[in-house]
């Protein structure tokens, strides 16, 4: 079982050069993502005042991973998935350069935002699925933890830290700015995947039985699998949570904490510092703590951030709160997304992959849309509150749970058949 623990880590695997173009190109299209992470919210805030309608733009661009979720991933099992992320790149640069003309030619309201945030989610869920799918195929078995490890850090890098603060900066220079970097750095991604030279193996391919029958085979593998299908269950609460605190982040940043969307796009860094760390000492705390000990220790940070957002107005402690908030995620990330990968058989993958995310990430929506309305009727600190408090209950069932030592019975128990 060592090789969920993190342990090989220490010994720096050679990941490869494909390995290092996806890894490039996940930090480019990254930054460029960030910046648009930054300039949406501050976009609508210009539009409009109302955190429902603010809050909108976050439910565009997460709906589609419950829409879409299934499809997206029996696709990822039947196509080459280095031909289809340079496709659905050039689309979603396409797409930015619609909204970043729009803003300029004075039609960019918010039914053109929320129309592109939901195509470029659409995007997300095919490349976030395609990704995690392909790294086994051009990444050693012993490397998974330290690759998705390095994949965990340069997304945070990008989308929290160096892309907010460039798409901030941006976005008072130019309002379009921040979308026309983000359908650049969308190009230069698809050039890198482009020239990836391994793809996934023809017998890694599904059989062609039925449409329903196989996009039904990855949800019934792992609502079966009581582990995943528990952690996938977990992932849900935790998101929405979170995403109910992000949606109205900035609803927060400008009319509690009184900063500019310079001080908006610092705020979004401190999470993505937070992120950075976690990915490096992650491996390291799971082997010390375990599996079990280390999802306790992440829900904890969670909860911890949440609290002090509820209950101190202050930018130093929000920009500490939100890099305990990303220390939490990542680690609980690691854990999950190598057990999937070492556990789900390698035909159903992506179906698998895209079935867990349906749960997890169908919190999303239903997190910010929540959190818009009660930002709207009793303030943002009642989501936070909120927040903490769900975050708190969860930490106590994962405690108990670590008693039993769950996560190790069950992966003993599973792994002789899924090899």
């Amino acid at each position: 079982m060592k090789r969920f623990s993190g342990g090989r880590t220490k010994q720096r695997p050679q990941l490869g050069r494909d390995f290092n173009r996806l890894w490039w190109a996940m930090a480019v299209s990254a930054i460029g993502d960030g910046a648009t992470i930054a300039a949406a919210p501050l976009l609508a805030t210009r539009l409009t005042d109302d955190p429902r309608l603010i809050g909108a733009a976050s439910v565009a661009v997460t709906v589609p991973f419950v829409l879409f979720g299934i499809p997206m991933g029996l696709l990822i099992d039947r196509v080459d998935i280095r031909a289809t992320m340079v496709r659905v790149d050039l689309a979603r640069a396409v797409i930015l350069a619609v909204l970043a003309v729009g803003i300029l030619g004075g039609w960019g309201g918010l039914p053109l935002l929320y129309t592109c945030m939901f195509l470029l989610g659409v995007g997300e869920v095919f490349s976030r699925n395609a990704a995690q799918t392909f790294l086994p195929f051009i990444a050693p078995k012993s490397g998974l933890t330290t690759a998705n490890a390095r994949v965990m850090a340069v997304e945070e890098a990008g989308t929290g830290f160096v892309g907010p603060l460039v798409g901030a900066v941006l976005f008072g220079v130019a309002v379009a700015l921040p979308f026309g970097l983000d359908a650049a750095t969308f190009l230069v991604s698809a050039v890198l995947i482009s020239r990836i030279r391994r793809s996934r193996p023809p017998g890694a391919r599904p059989d062609r039985t039925g449409m329903l029958s196989e996009m039904m085979a990855g949800a019934k593998w792992l609502w079966r699998h009581h582990l995943l299908r528990t952690l996938a269950l977990l992932s849900c609460l935790i998101n929405l949570a979170g995403n109910a605190m992000l949606a109205v982040l900035v609803v927060h940043t400008v009319k509690v904490l009184h900063l500019s969307p310079f001080g908006y796009g610092v705020l979004l860094s401190c999470q993505a510092a937070g992120a950075v760390l976690a990915s490096r000492f992650a491996p390291r705390l799971i082997d010390r703590l375990g599996r079990e000990g280390a999802l306790v220790a992440t829900v904890a940070l969670i909860a911890t951030s949440e609290a002090v957002l509820a209950t101190v107005p202050s930018a130093y402690a929000a920009g500490a709160a939100l890099a305990l908030f990303a220390c939490g995620t990542v680690t609980w990330n690691v854990v999950a997304v190598v057990l999937r990968q070492t556990l789900v058989p390698e035909h159903l993958l992506g179906r698998a992959n895209s079935v867990y995310r349906l749960i997890a990430w169908g919190g999303l929506p239903i997190g910010a849309a929540a959190g818009g309305i009660v930002a709207a009727e009793a303030g943002t600190a009642a989501v936070f509150g909120a927040g903490a408090a769900v975050m708190a209950v969860i930490a106590l069932g994962l405690l108990e749970g670590a008693r039993r030592r769950w996560i190790t019975r069950a992966v003993q128990e599973t792994t002789p058949p899924c090899d």
